[in-house]
């Protein structure tokens, strides 16, 4: 089952009884990491919960927050049109362990996966809901100095294209802060696309980040990850790294971008296997990268080789 939005999921969410909402101002800073950490240890994992009015330095975000959508077998289920995730396992399980076919029976089972693959194979469109709004700024000239900046913000707004004259910020979205001795704010669940830059293979990923100010973030990248070999060639390079975060969009994508998957499987592919929907593609506003037609955010950015590197966290947690 593909989700046509993430909003789309939290209605799916609200009719199954999955989803409470929380219409007065809460804070970002560390009051709905406290609520959603209660509701989280309820039986069964609580309900998801959204903010309607999240507040970032005491000011109403105009964007409302969910959290906790993941937080039990069921919504994650849902949230891939199953009844229980041990199917999905079970299907990942056969498609990565597949094997050449010893007669027609096996042949013939072979031949359906990679039908359904072909299908779901992602398609390239000119438009989407993400490039309803564009916000933009001039990047800065090339120097040292935090990393990665942000030189384009891209989020659904209205029904037709309309480009924001207002700088963009980080801080305009409702990012939280979640224990009292973290070192900030962190986006948690980005969807992190990159490009080697040799073979022009792509890569979908998951990596914390932690916002450094308004333009900049860090992201957290593990040397065995496909990300951070994409990063070593471009230090190696001298170049450049284009870097496109997207949030939401069909909670798939989360899945997938999460998924041990081998290396040089197309997390996009599988989604589309899973949702039994092509993902459509769109294009960047700054760079050579696609991302999802249907995300609610992409941040589009870069990591210079020039700049240095910068300290994360700390981070804490509360048992």
């Amino acid at each position: 089952m593909a989700f046509s939005s993430f909003r789309a999921f939290l209605d799916a969410l609200n009719s199954a009884g999955e989803l409470k909402t929380i219409a007065r101002p809460i804070a970002t800073e560390l009051e709905i990491t406290e609520l959603a950490d209660r509701e989280m240890k309820q039986p069964g994992g609580g309900k998801a919960l959204v903010f309607e009015q999240p507040t970032v330095n005491g000011k109403v975000s105009s964007h409302p927050l969910a959290i906790n959508t993941f937080g039990s077998a069921k919504r994650m289920a849902m949230s891939l049109g199953v009844e229980s995730i041990e199917e999905v396992a079970e299907e990942l399980g056969s498609l990565m362990k597949a094997k050449p076919p010893t007669g027609v029976r096996e042949a013939i089972k072979l031949l359906g996966t990679a039908i359904q693959l072909r299908h779901a194979k992602p398609k390239h469109v000119s438009n989407g809901p993400c490039k309803e709004i564009i916000e933009r700024f001039d990047p800065p000239p090339r120097r040292v100095e935090a990393w990665p900046a942000a030189p384009d913000i891209v989020a659904p707004g209205g029904s037709v294209q309309a480009i924001a004259t207002s700088p963009p910020t980080l801080a305009d979205l409702p990012i939280l802060k979640c224990w009292p001795l973290d070192g900030g704010r962190f986006i948690t669940l980005p969807c992190v696309v990159t490009k080697d830059p040799e073979t022009g293979e792509g890569n979908l990923g998951m990596y914390r980040m932690q916002v450094y100010d308004d333009r900049s973030a860090g992201l957290h990248w593990q040397l065995q990850k496909v990300a951070a070999r994409h990063g070593r060639r471009y230090y190696e390079l001298g170049t450049r790294m284009p870097v496109s975060v997207f949030l939401g969009g069909d909670p798939a994508y989360t899945f997938c971008a999460t998924a041990p998957l081998p290396d040089g499987v197309d997390e996009l592919l599988l989604a589309g296997y899973l949702r039994k929907r092509s993902v459509e593609l769109v294009k960047c506003e700054t760079n050579d990268l696609e991302v999802p037609a249907d995300a609610d955010f992409v941040l589009e950015g870069y990591v210079d080789p020039v700049e240095p590197l910068r300290a994360e966290g700390p981070l804490t947690r509360r048992d």
